[in-house]
């Protein structure tokens, strides 16, 4: 069955008070795309493996790319340079080190190429605080996009007490908007944007410029 954004019936803005946004527009296009780019503020592991595995479940081989700032629950952290590290050797990653099932599946996105990530964080001293940029676009095999800006989760979270609203943009009908988001994208994920510097996991791991979040500090 080839899967095509284009059929969707989707509106232009969604927003909580009237719309489900998991199930009237994310599921929707997930279902119908072979790949999805997206720029968070911040990613937890929990989030990670709802959006990956539902993803690849509906969607065999479908990628996924995500950019995201560089601050982390302390627990995600910790799991994620198991995760994503080449220093834990990813050709005879240890199953010892990831018990859960869910995990090791993640483990194998990773080292299939279907699940990258990438740290950005802001290089300019007129911007304070972390990369908060909210984009997604989803692309599908007939060559179709759908972008959208807007909301802070990474999986749009149907358990997030937050009220929030993401304005949609198709290739159809919006072309030149696309086309700007998908630049916007590519020249992050290149490293190519100004006032924001792009890198790999692993040299962001190397070289300490992962932080944890300080909501973990005030829990204790």
């Amino acid at each position: 069955m080839i899967m095509e954004l284009r059929k969707l019936k989707l509106k232009e803005q969604y927003r909580s008070d009237r719309d489900d946004i998991i199930s009237e527009f994310l599921i929707p296009c997930l279902n119908n795309c072979i790949q999805y780019d997206r720029t968070v503020e911040f990613v937890t592991l929990r989030g990670l493996t709802t959006l990956s595995l539902g993803f690849h479940n509906a969607t065999p081989n479908a990628r996924i790319r995500i950019i995201t700032g560089h601050q982390f629950g302390i627990s995600d952290l910790n799991m994620m340079v198991k995760l994503f590290s080449r220093n834990n050797n990813r050709l005879n990653f240890n199953p010892e080190i990831i018990r859960d099932l869910k995990l090791e599946q993640i483990k194998r996105l990773i080292l299939d190429g279907n699940l990258m990530f990438k740290i950005a964080i802001p290089s300019s001293e007129e911007i304070n605080g972390s990369f908060s940029e909210k984009m997604g676009i989803f692309r599908d095999a007939n060559g179709d996009t759908v972008a959208f800006s807007g909301t802070s989760s990474i999986m749009l979270a149907r358990q997030s007490n937050n009220f929030e609203s993401i304005d949609v943009f198709t290739s159809w009908n919006d072309k030149t908007r696309i086309e700007t988001k998908i630049d916007d994208f590519e020249k992050l994920w290149t490293n190519q944007t100004n006032a924001v510097k792009v890198y790999d996991f692993d040299y962001a791991e190397e070289h300490n410029l992962l932080k944890y979040s300080s909501d973990w500090a005030i829990s204790i």
